[in-house]
């Protein structure tokens, strides 16, 4: 895991809410600042960092005078929104110090459950990388419900290493890492440095009968390294208050638990879209683009496209055929086939023009789409 840590250029930091806030006592200045040094001092070594961060609740609380959690909804989402101005003021200021730009990106499931807007989050977090500003997310709190709500944001840290395709989830704790007992209860319980992401027997060890892991909240956190794993993404579980933790992982150390991916990252995504065997439509492409495509690594520009066959929406997943109808790629379209008619063959600059705005310069981009 070390090499692998050593050579991540894109990671996704997830940190608790105890931690962030001091254990509820408001939003953790110092501890702040320590992450931020290294979320910056990791940009300037060219890698892409993604923060996720909890706290807006307990700060909220804080803020509020309010002594003890509340138990309805529209009070925890108004701790929420009160918290998380204080939450998104001390990471901004903190990077800035760095010289670094930050962004605040508030999360629902349901953005990432639908393929558009999912496509919208990818796209804006991805340009917030391109343009070296480090996202700062977290749970929209103000406005969740029962229904769409992460649960916890080890989840949101997974879904969020698959949405901008991440080499790397690292979720910080108030625990050393993963042991195969509690170590509190248990003094024979014995330290995991390493293990494969996915493995039952991790399950049934932080959540099985007698286990006061899984309520503790460790169970969360390797259901969440399996989610991350899907798309190829390993997960480092170590103890936020570890001096340096994020600059040492990246240095090749061995710290925390590691919970290695079992697919390389291109080999689950492009599995990922090979198991999409019902497509909503297809386009063809000329073979100039077909060259780029092939040979070049290109994205599909509208320009390339011969027909438009089917009824698709941004988002799904379609297939991408020579003139003699041989599938050559595959991948998530940015525009409909109603919309891909209307600017096929026509170069990306007249977009906003037929369509009235452009949502992106590529019918579908490169790095959402798999040859076949």
């Amino acid at each position: 895991m070390s090499e692998a840590m050593k050579h991540a250029r894109r990671i996704v930091v997830k940190v608790g809410s105890s931690l962030v806030t001091n254990e509820g006592k408001g939003v953790d200045a110092e501890a702040i600042g320590n992450w931020c040094r290294q979320l910056a001092a990791l940009a300037q070594q060219g890698r892409e960092v993604v923060m996720v961060s909890s706290g807006a609740i307990a700060e909220g609380m804080k803020r509020l005078g309010w002594t003890t959690r509340p138990k309805e909804l529209h009070e925890l989402q108004a701790a929420a929104a009160v918290g998380q101005m204080g939450v998104a003021q001390m990471y901004e200021s903190k990077l800035s110090e760095h010289g670094m730009g930050s962004a605040q990106v508030l999360l629902t499931h349901a953005d990432l459950a639908d393929r558009e807007r999912y496509l919208n989050a990818r796209s804006t977090l991805l340009t917030l990388l391109g343009l070296k500003v480090i996202p700062v997310i977290n749970e929209n709190d103000t406005v969740v419900t029962d229904e769409i709500k992460f649960g916890d944001n080890d989840t949101l840290g997974a879904l969020v290493a698959n949405l901008v395709e991440a080499d790397a989830l690292v979720i910080l704790t108030d625990q050393r890492g993963l042991y195969t007992a509690d170590p509190r209860k248990n003094p024979d319980a014995q330290f995991v440095h390493e293990a494969t992401a996915g493995d039952l027997a991790l399950e049934q060890m932080a959540g099985g009968a007698g286990s006061s892991l899984g309520r503790g909240g460790m169970l969360t956190k390797i259901l969440a390294a399996k989610r991350a794993a899907g798309s190829g993404a390993h997960t480092i579980i170590a103890w936020g208050r570890e001096p340096d933790a994020l600059l040492r992982l990246v240095a090749g150390e061995p710290i925390g638990t590691a919970l290695l991916a079992g697919t390389p990252k291109h080999a689950a995504r492009k599995q990922w879209m090979a198991d999409h065997l019902q497509m909503r439509g297809s386009v063809v492409i000329d073979d100039g683009a077909v060259l780029k495509l092939r040979e070049e690594g290109k994205s599909l520009l509208p320009i390339g496209v011969v027909q438009v066959h089917g009824e698709f929406h941004r988002g799904d997943v379609i297939a991408v055929c020579n003139t003699q109808g041989t599938e050559v790629a595959r991948g998530l379209a940015n525009y409909s086939s109603a919309e891909a008619r209307l600017i096929a063959r026509k170069p990306s600059s007249q977009i906003e023009g037929l369509l009235g705005y452009a949502n992106e310069a590529e019918l579908i981009h490169r790095d959402n789409l798999v040859l076949a």
